[in-house]
């Protein structure tokens, strides 16, 4: 019971405590959108690093790691062809069934910043989901407990899906599994991270399928059309059933990769 308290109490201070920093962040005066976009992803970002190294290192004493260096070449690649695997996927079920379809372009200004502030917010989401949090549950109860109660972080975080339905809030549950599978198959957190920023970089601010903050431009001009429940209908990717088609996928082959006996990636 003990165990248990300790471990809340460190979870919610840590959650709120990085929730009410944020708050007192003030904003950079600059009418570029860009900039303060980047700003807006940098904050949080690196209050999140500061309470990470304070958790781990002075209430943890240093027996929580968040695990960055296993193989890191590897794992990268992993997390590469993962990640093109994943939105590649599930684009080109989208543009064979012709319920995605490419209209024009647009002139992105500072394309780079918004690139990096995707970075930033994915990494930040990475961190927080499957830093700290799931590494403390993990090694104080066990896999299946961290990634019930980081999932239910995660969807959270994610909340506008449960308006657009079912379907929207599958796809966010399972994303999240599969994420967290991928970070127990290499052993790293960079792999997860680098799956997650090509879905949401090239989902969102290239194809513009995949919903970011509001003021994220897309170089694409992408209409989804025909079957909602393919095509995803105004949610566009992250409405459709292929993509909890491929999570599920993806999560029953990375399952099998890890419960292989000869699997050296534990």
């Amino acid at each position: 019971m003990k165990k248990l308290v300790s471990t809340i109490l460190k979870t919610v201070i840590f959650f709120l405590g990085w929730v009410i920093f944020i708050s007192f962040t003030p904003d950079i005066l600059t009418n570029n959108q860009a900039y303060m976009r980047l700003w807006w992803e940098f904050a949080p970002f690196a209050i999140l690093i500061l309470f990470s190294v304070i958790f781990i290192s002075l209430i943890e004493k240093g027996k929580i790691k968040i695990p960055v260096a296993s193989r890191f070449f590897k794992n990268s690649i992993i997390g590469v062809l993962i990640g093109v695997l994943w939105l590649g996927s599930v684009v080109a079920v989208l543009f064979l069934t012709k319920t995605m379809n490419i209209q024009d372009q647009n002139n992105i200004d500072y394309i780079w910043l918004w690139i990096v502030a995707s970075l930033l917010n994915v990494v930040m989401q990475e961190l927080l989901v499957r830093g700290y949090l799931y590494q403390l549950w993990k090694q104080n109860y066990n896999v299946i407990v961290a990634t019930v109660l980081t999932t239910i972080l995660f969807a959270a975080m994610h909340g506008g899906a449960f308006e657009a339905g079912i379907i929207p809030v599958l796809n966010v549950v399972s994303m999240s599994v599969f994420v967290t599978l991928l970070l127990e198959y290499t052993g790293t957190i960079v792999a997860p991270i680098i799956a997650h920023f090509i879905w949401n970089t090239i989902g969102a601010i290239i194809f513009g399928g995949v919903s970011l903050a509001s003021d994220y431009p897309h170089l694409l001009n992408s209409t989804f059309q025909g079957n909602s429940f393919i095509s995803g209908g105004s949610f566009k990717i992250e409405g459709s059933i292929i993509v909890l088609v491929v999570n599920l996928l993806l999560i029953t082959t990375l399952f099998i990769l890890i419960k292989r006996p000869d699997s050296n990636n534990r």
